[in-house]
């Protein structure tokens, strides 16, 4: 029973799912909705899947009915009008086998000598739209035009400009031309523009800009380097400066090396002798003794 259940569900899902991508979009050949008797156009249903069924139909005052009822032709998923009345003016849209259905647009067949030439399709937001005031025989003939019976401007060429358009600017618009008459009023639909999405960035490890690398310092000169003739020069100074301390200092340590060698000697002399004289005579010594003490 559950199971049951689940299934249901899934089907369920799955047949709103396909009931919302078929969607389509009605187009018109001549992108305008007013039209005179007469005339001939073209209605299609925009859809990738053919294989939906995707048929062209239409409500108007007398009834509801498709595109091979005959009120036109049908080849594949356009409906060829060759030959407009008064009586196909009406909603017109597209209708898939299923029952799924696009938006609807009002198509106005005139019998008179003037028609608004207005955008059959919703205009964007922000968008500019020309309005044109035509008759039978194409020309530029001065017109006057309304919004919602609201006089709006006289025109001298018969076109009429709305720049940057907004919501405020829905509503029905109609033109009239002197001489001639007045045209059928036109439901003109302003749509919200979609909001710039920003791409999503991709990842890429680096979560900010790395820092700046910062100059080197500037490397100092090194010391000029005084020429060769000054060096021999400085060197020259000092060994004139030096040597006679050099000099004298050898000659006290040569004077007093000789007085010291020379002592020892006498001493040793004067040792000898003394015993020499002890042997021989004991006076001797006194006068060795004199002799070493007078030295």
């Amino acid at each position: 029973m559950e199971g049951t259940s689940v299934h249901r569900l899934l089907a369920l899902t799955f047949l709103l799912c396909c009931t919302t991508n078929q969607a389509a979009q009605l187009t018109v050949s001549t992108s305008r909705s007013q039209f005179f008797e007469g005339d001939s156009v073209s209605l299609s249903c925009e859809e990738d899947n053919i294989s939906a069924g995707w048929t062209v139909r239409r409500n108007t005052t007398k009834r509801q009915s498709e595109c091979k009822d005959g009120w036109g032709v049908p080849d594949g998923l356009t409906c060829k009008m060759t030959y407009m009345e008064t009586r196909d003016t009406g909603v017109y849209w597209c209708e898939s086998r299923e029952g799924a259905a696009s938006s609807s647009i009002q198509l106005t067949v005139s019998g008179g000598s003037v028609i608004l030439q207005s955008p059959v399709l919703p205009v964007m937001e922000g968008d500019d739209v020309t309005l044109s005031c035509q008759t039978k025989t194409p020309s530029n003939l001065p017109a006057a035009f309304y919004n919602n019976g609201v006089f709006i401007n006289n025109e001298p060429s018969g076109h009429m400009t709305l720049h940057h358009v907004t919501s405020s600017d829905e509503g029905l618009y109609k033109c009239y031309i002197s001489g001639h008459g007045e045209s059928p009023s036109s439901w003109i639909s302003v749509s919200e523009k979609p909001p710039i999405v920003a791409p999503p960035t991709v990842a890429t490890g680096v979560t900010e800009d790395p820092p700046p690398i910062s100059a080197p310092p500037p490397i100092s000169a090194p010391p000029p380097i005084s020429a060769p003739s000054g060096l021999v020069l400085r060197v020259f100074c000092h060994l004139v400066v030096f040597c006679p301390y050099f000099i004298s200092t050898l000659l006290m340590v040569s004077l007093y090396r000789q007085r010291s060698t020379g002592k020892n000697l006498t001493v040793s002399t004067v040792i000898t002798e003394t015993e020499r004289g002890l042997d021989e005579n004991n006076d001797d010594i006194s006068t060795a003794v004199t002799t070493e003490h007078h030295f």
